[in-house]
C-alpha cells in the first residue's frame, strides 16, 4: 500500500516538485531516509525514472536559475567535481562551513580546499574509481581561520544520460554543534579545544604533549576562571592514560574531615556507619589520572596524608593496615601562590616541591585580550547548539565594551556575559542593552537603574504616561520605546495591552 502511495507521489511531481524533493526539503523523504531505508531505495529509483521524462525541460534557463536557488538554501554543504578532482560548483552552506568563498574554491582541487584529515585517501577519488558511494563518513577539516571542523561527509557519482562519468559530488554536515555537547557530556577535551591566539599560550601548547608523554607530577598555576581544569583534561585526553579515568577531587569543597574516606576509601567496621567496604576516589582513577583543584586550600594536617601519597605511591583506606599501591598520574590547580603560603607557613615546603615538578601558570585574560574575539564566537557557537539559538554575534559596540573589560572572574567570566546575553537577546546579534548592568559605563548603568527604579515606585497611572510620552517621542518605535524603558518588546506590547494603548 505504501509502494502505491510513493509510485502515485512520484508521477505527479512537477520539475520544481522533483528538485525540492531531491534537495531534502520535504520532510517525508528524510523521514524515510532515516527510518525506512528500503521504501527510499524504492523511492530513488522512481525519481530517477521521473527525472529522465522531465530531463529536457532542464534545459530552460528558469529551471536552471530554480535549481540554482534550491542548491543555495540546503543547509549542507555541497560541491561538484570533475574527474581530475577540481571543483566546479561549491553553494552557500560549503562558504559558510569553510570560511572560503566560491570564487577561490572553485577551480582548485579539494584538497587544497577543504585540508580534510583523510585527504591521502580520498573519498571522492575513491567514488570516482569505484563508483561506490559514500555515507556519512565522520571527518575533520580545517576552515579559513586555521579551526578543525567535525563534519560528515557523503559521496556519489555524476553521470550522463549516456552513462559516462562526469565526475562527483560531495555533501558534508558541520557536526561542530553535536560534538561539543558530547564533550560537554563526556568531560573528554583535548589541546584542539583550548581556544586561544595568544603567544603565551601557544609556548604552552608546543610542550604540552611532552608534559603528557611524561609521569611527572603536574602544578598548574593561574586565576579563578583562567582554565587550569582544562588544561588538566587536556593533558590527560594527550597521555598514554587517556583510555583511563580522569577524576576530579576539589580540595576547596570537600570538608577536611571527609578528604581521608573519599580520597582513599574504608573497610568495613572502620567507623559506626561503615558496613561495608567502599573504594575511594584512587581505586576509581587506577591507572588514570587524578586532577587536585585548589590544592592551596588544603589544610595542613590534610596536606600530610597527600605528601606520603605523593612519596610512596602508595595509601591506606581507612580501618585497614595494608598498603594499597596508586597506579595514578597526579595533577594539582591553585588559583594562590604556593610559594608565599610556604614562606607563611601555611603550606608544606616539602609537599610543595613534590607537586613541583612540573609547573606553569596560566595567564589571566586582561593579559591576553587577543583571545577574547575567539573565545565570544566560541561560547556563541557553544549556547547556540546547547540553546537551540540562532545567534550570530555580538554587535561591534559590545565588543569594543568586551575588549576594554578587565575580567576578575577571567574566561568564566566572558562565558557568562555571554549566556546572559543569550537570556535576554532574542534577536540574532547581542547588543549594549544585552549586557549585564555591571558591564556598562556608569552613565549608561545609572540610566538602566533609574529607569528599572522608577518602574518599581510608580502608579500604574504614572507608567501609562511615561509609556505614551516614550512612545510619542520614537513616533511608535517599539523597539526604541522599550529600550529606553528598560524592558523587551513583548513586555511592551503586553503593557500597552494592558492600557489599551495604541503605538
Amino acid at each position: 500500500m505504501t509502494l502505491l502511495f510513493v509510485n502515485k507521489l512520484v508521477q505527479n511531481l512537477s520539475t520544481k516538485k522533483l528538485m525540492y524533493l531531491i534537495s531534502g526539503k520535504i520532510t517525508f523523504v528524510s523521514f524515510m531516509l532515516i527510518w525506512q531505508f528500503p521504501l527510499y531505495s524504492h523511492l530513488c529509483i522512481l525519481i530517477r525514472k521521473r527525472k529522465e521524462v522531465i530531463q529536457n525541460s532542464m534545459n530552460d534557463p528558469e529551471d536552471l536559475r530554480f535549481f540554482k536557488v534550491i542548491l543555495n538554501s540546503i543547509a549542507d554543504g555541497v560541491f561538484t567535481v570533475d574527474n581530475d578532482r577540481i571543483i566546479t560548483s561549491f553553494n552557500r552552506a560549503a562558504e559558510k562551513i569553510t570560511g572560503i568563498p566560491a570564487s577561490k574554491a572553485i577551480g582548485k582541487r579539494c584538497a587544497d580546499v577543504l585540508h580534510s584529515d583523510i585527504c591521502e585517501h580520498c573519498l571522492l577519488e575513491q567514488t570516482l574509481q569505484t563508483g561506490m558511494e559514500t555515507i556519512d563518513r565522520p571527518v575533520s577539516i580545517i576552515n579559513s581561520r586555521g579551526e578543525r571542523i567535525p563534519i560528515s561527509i557523503s559521496t556519489a557519482i555524476l553521470c550522463d544520460d549516456a552513462g559516462n562519468v562526469l565526475g562527483a559530488v560531495e555533501t558534508f554536515r558541520d557536526l561542530s554543534a553535536i560534538e561539543h555537547l558530547r564533550k560537554e557530556l563526556d568531560k573528554k577535551y583535548s589541546i584542539e579545544d583550548i581556544i586561544s591566539k595568544s603567544s603565551k599560550i601557544h609556548k604552552l601548547f608546543a610542550i604540552l604533549p611532552d608534559i603528557a608523554e611524561s609521569e611527572s607530577t603536574v602544578l598548574i598555576q593561574g586565576p579563578s576562571g583562567s582554565g587550569k581544569e582544562l588544561f588538566a583534561h587536556a593533558i590527560h585526553s594527550l597521555s598514554p592514560r587517556r583510555e583511563k579515568k580522569h577524576v576530579v577531587i576539589n580540595c576547596g569543597t570537600l570538608p577536611h574531615q571527609l578528604f581521608e574516606s573519599e580520597l582513599f576509601g574504608y573497610v568495613k567496621g572502620a567507623f559506626t556507619d561503615a558496613k561495608q567496604d567502599k573504594e575511594g576516589k584512587l581505586a576509581q582513577a587506577n591507572g588514570g589520572t587524578v586532577f587536585f583543584d585548589e590544592i592551596g586550600d588544603l589544610p595542613l594536617s590534610t596536606q600530610v596524608k597527600l605528601l606520603r601519597l605523593l612519596q610512596q605511591r602508595e595509601y591506606e583506606p581507612v580501618g585497614s593496615t595494608s598498603p594499597v599501591k596508586a597506579d595514578i598520574r597526579i595533577i594539582a590547580a591553585t588559583n594562590k601562590d604556593l610559594k608565599e603560603l610556604v614562606a607563611q607557613g601555611k603550606f608544606r615546603d616539602d609537599l610543595y616541591f613534590r607537586l613541583a615538578v612540573v609547573k606553569f601558570e596560566l595567564p589571566p585574560l586582561k593579559d591576553r585580550r587577543e583571545d577574547i574575539p575567539y573565545l565570544v564566537d566560541h561560547f556563541i557557537k557553544k549556547f547556540n547548539a546547547r540553546k537551540g539559538k540562532r545567534i550570530i554575534s555580538v554587535s561591534p559596540e559590545v565588543m569594543t565594551i568586551l575588549m576594554q573589560h578587565d575580567y576578575p572572574g577571567n574566561i568564566r567570566e566572558l562565558e557568562n556575559i555571554i549566556e546572559y546575553g543569550f537570556v535576554i537577546c532574542h534577536g540574532s546579534i547581542i547588543k549594549k542593552e544585552h549586557l549585564p548592568l555591571e558591564l556598562l559605563q556608569p552613565e549608561d548603568s545609572a540610566k538602566y537603574q533609574a529607569t528599572s527604579s522608577s518602574s518599581e515606585d510608580e502608579t500604574p497611572m504614572d507608567e501609562q504616561s511615561r509609556i505614551i510620552t516614550i512612545l510619542k517621542k520614537y513616533k511608535g518605535n517599539i523597539t526604541h520605546a522599550a529600550r529606553e524603558l528598560g524592558i523587551h518588546r513583548t513586555t511592551l506590547w503586553r503593557k500597552l495591552k494592558r492600557y489599551g494603548i495604541t503605538p
